[in-house]
């Protein structure tokens, strides 16, 4: 885990997020995905990044084009692998990943909100169920979902079985095809009054002006 970056000194509060990476990212990799954005964001928001606990096996060709691929949970526990596009009975992995945040949130909390993108959003929604349903591990006032979706394995229905009341920004691209927008849609509709932000591009976590028109405004409500 990164360790946490100070304050910026000023007088408003700056915001701390809880980021959660990609399958197939770790924390280092998703620090350098995410220059922009925490350019943009650090008189508002300190991101502090952590890994997922579940290593990725390297395929047996064309291998070690990714260090230290991590995950949230597989979808395919038999050969470690994960679709978004799974429907499965089971899966595996997700109480380590609960565990890993668990523990990132007492030593490298408290937070005001996570950020998760594509799986990690994924997992970011699961977190908002948990802190609805009063699991003490996971204190946080809100969450930043980018190309997130709702998890097809039977055994996590229960997350959203009851809408969610945590305050939530969820941002897809147009032309998403890892995870197409209405797989953003469907897990948005599991909230309520969730605040949409569509934006032409593609599989990743825009920053420019019109996305900033929002972002701002969500984050500068939690800064008062």
């Amino acid at each position: 885990m990164a360790a946490p970056a100070r304050g910026t000194g000023t007088s408003e509060k700056v915001l701390r997020l809880l980021a959660l990476h990609g399958y197939w990212q770790n924390e280092h990799s998703f620090r350098e995905r995410t220059g922009a954005l925490r350019k943009n964001l650090k008189n508002r928001a300190e991101i502090v990044m952590v890994s997922a606990p579940l290593c990725i096996p390297e395929p047996e060709e064309g291998g070690g084009q990714r260090e230290d691929p991590r995950g949230w949970w597989f979808s395919d526990p038999g050969k470690s692998g994960f679709n978004a596009m799974d429907e499965t009975k089971s899966c595996a992995g997700l109480e380590e990943s609960l565990d890993t945040v668990a523990k990132a949130f007492s030593e490298l909390g408290p937070f005001d909100g996570i950020l998760g993108y594509s799986q990690g959003a994924a997992f970011a929604a699961m977190l908002c169920a948990l802190k609805q349903q009063g699991d003490p591990r996971f204190q946080f006032n809100f969450a930043i979902l980018v190309a997130g979706f709702k998890s097809r394995a039977h055994e996590h229905a229960h997350f959203y079985k009851e809408p969610i009341t945590v305050p939530s920004l969820h941002v897809f691209g147009d032309t998403d095809r890892v995870i197409p927008g209405d797989m953003s849609q469907d897990l948005a509709a599991h909230f309520i009054d969730p605040v949409l932000l569509t934006h032409p591009g593609g599989h990743y976590i825009p920053v420019c002006a019109a996305q900033k028109k929002v972002y701002f405004p969500f984050l500068d409500s939690f800064r008062k």
